[in-house]
């Protein structure tokens, strides 16, 4: 299976393969560095080109230029050279030694370079390794392997690894994103034992402190006010113990002042919470700024929440279609249709909500109105109230699959669409 991936233009752009989305999610984000690149082919530039348009490189300064080592000569005969230069060469082994030589000359001591060769040759990379060169990579390279490669030069292999950040977001107001939201993040916590922060990043409406019966005197908001403040200990401090293993990053949920946001707000919590916690709950509100695309961009899983009627199926459908442009190198992002088997309303079943869509829901939860209602004014997670009612043992799925404890159930097809699937096996 192969994600589709879009150029900055929003075209359609050659596929990621699974194992590439694979070996990007094990990446950390490079650092803030600037990045120059010189290429001889196009083979070579389209996936560096494409590698800095990859969320783990939104710190990075990436600009590719064509021309190889003589354009990288006259290019820094006149500037200064950056964090890192990617050069890519065709010569043969000893024409290459050769040539670097003159780039030693106008290259900062504290320069790295990346050789993108086309020679597989065990001496030439020794040599080149000797010469001071930080890797040498044979040609053809994927997006992975650029950013992989950058990776290990500029990522401390020492560092504790970040823990994982999913984002709940509704494709509509009032959908249970948040009670979904809370209730998974409960459920990873008590099931797992693993340590979980869930952070309510509506700061005006958020019901994370109702829902989980709470009323910290500090939260989310001193935060994204103070943010000269913000360090692992400070965070520490504003993080409100709601059971053993879940700790909560309250909203205020008032309304005494305007809560606007450039687009990086959320941006250094966040990066500072994944490295206190392996799960990181981020309860989006729904809209559509600058800091909520960020913050979903930069998630590395994110969850839908929708009820199935149809303003629901066109917010779903145009917040699919934009992340898969956002985001071309990660999977798309993961459905949950809540409310379904409301009484009297109309509705969409799940297989035509999820069919224009082309994902299939991780879950698909009832209307319940007694046994969330109860929860909700009890201050008290789902799990709690009843812990072998079916919709409980749907979050405790849903956890799960997220955790990647285990992938999402399909349904095996029925009647005259499992027949010709049957038949078209056979052929």
């Amino acid at each position: 299976m192969n994600n589709l991936a879009y150029d900055s233009e929003g075209e359609l752009d050659e596929a990621v393969t699974d194992g590439e989305v694979a070996q990007l999610n094990a990446l950390r984000p490079i650092p803030r560095i600037s990045i120059q690149a010189f290429c001889e082919t196009e083979s070579v530039a389209k996936p560096i080109e494409r590698a800095g348009d990859d969320r783990r490189m939104a710190k990075a300064h990436l600009k590719v230029h064509m021309g190889g080592l003589e354009a990288a000569l006259e290019y820094y005969a006149a500037a200064p050279t950056p964090n890192l230069i990617v050069l890519e060469s065709r010569d043969e082994p000893k024409e290459m030694l050769e040539s670097l030589q003159r780039l030693a000359d106008v290259c900062d001591p504290s320069t790295k370079v990346i050789i993108i060769g086309h020679y597989n040759d065990v001496w030439l990379y020794r040599e080149l390794i000797r010469a001071g060169i930080s890797e040498y990579v044979v040609a053809p390279v994927s997006l992975a392997d650029v950013v992989a490669i950058i990776s290990q030069i500029f990522v401390d292999p020492e560092a504790e690894p970040l823990g994982k950040s999913i984002a709940f977001v509704g494709a509509k107001g009032g959908v249970g994103s948040s009670t979904i939201a809370h209730n998974v993040g409960w459920m990873m916590s008590s099931t797992f034992s693993s340590e979980v922060v869930v952070a309510d990043l509506d700061l005006p409406f958020g019901t994370a402190n109702i829902n989980f019966d709470q009323d910290p005197a500090q939260g989310i908001a001193e935060a994204v006010f103070s943010p000269e403040r913000i360090d692992e200990v400070y965070l520490d401090r504003l993080l409100a113990q709601c059971s053993e293993h879940l700790s909560l990053l309250a909203a205020p949920s008032t309304l005494d002042r305007a809560y606007d946001f450039d687009s990086d707000a959320f941006a250094q919590i966040i990066d500072i919470a994944q490295r206190s916690a392996p799960l990181l709950i981020l309860d989006v509100p729904h809209g559509w700024n600058g800091w909520t695309r960020k913050t979903l961009v930069q998630a590395d899983d994110i969850v839908i929440t929708a009820s199935p009627e149809l303003a629901n199926l066109r917010n779903t459908k145009n917040l699919v279609d934009t992340l898969k442009k956002l985001r071309p190198n990660d999977k798309p992002p993961y459905l949950v249709i809540n409310q379904a088997g409301m009484p009297k309303r109309p509705e969409i079943s799940a297989e035509d909500f999820a069919e224009p869509l082309d994902l299939v829901p991780l879950a698909t939860i009832p209307f319940e109105a007694q046994l969330f209602g109860n929860a909700a004014n009890n201050g008290r997670m789902l799990g709690e109230m009843d812990a072998q009612h079916m919709i409980v043992k749907s979050i405790s799925e849903i956890a799960h699959v997220l955790t990647g404890r285990s992938e999402i159930k399909t349904k095996t097809k029925t009647g005259l669409a499992g027949m010709l699937a049957k038949l078209k096996a056979r052929k």
